[in-house]
């Protein structure tokens, strides 16, 4: 009994130290592959255009647009840059310096990133809907202001409607 006990116990350590240490494995930039990509909406007379790169070299990048009336009234440089202590979102809206967002949680197609002293947001949220949609969120903390996008994938660039 001891004979076939002791390797079952040995295999069942290793088992149980393998899948304790890929738990423990960091996330990765190309986790985020799902969002590489054009994306398109609208809401409220507003086109909104984000456009998400390869997670090559460590690091996405993204240019966020907004056009209404013919013309652009928001937009934002953003990116998503593997770092020695994890993975950073910086954004810079309208060419200001890069806020950064820390990667908080991430499960599947669902990310969250938060930079807690940040006046607003303080959370960033992006996933992927059952329909293949993006979906993104800003809010200022648990149970404070929250704002959501919803777009889809576009096919090839183009203009955006006016």
């Amino acid at each position: 009994m001891t004979r076939i006990l002791a390797p079952s116990m040995v295999l069942v350590a290793l088992v149980a130290g393998s899948s304790f240490a890929v738990a423990l494995d960091p996330p990765r930039i190309q986790d985020l592959s799902w969002m590489s990509g054009t994306w398109r909406g609208a809401d409220q007379g507003v086109a909104m255009e984000e456009t998400w790169t390869a997670p090559d070299g460590g690091m996405m990048l993204a240019l966020h647009k907004d056009v209404q009336g013919g013309r652009v009234t928001d937009w934002e440089f953003l990116r998503i840059e593997a770092q020695a202590d994890g993975l950073v979102y910086l954004a810079s809206p309208r060419g200001a310096p890069a806020v950064p967002f820390r990667l908080v949680a991430l499960e599947g197609e669902r990310v969250v990133f938060a930079n807690p002293e940040h006046d607003f947001p303080k959370r960033i949220f992006y996933w992927r809907a059952a329909d293949g949609a993006l979906h993104a969120a800003i809010d200022g903390g648990e149970g404070a202001k929250r704002m959501e996008w919803r777009w889809t994938q576009a096919r090839a660039p183009s203009a955006l409607p006016h």
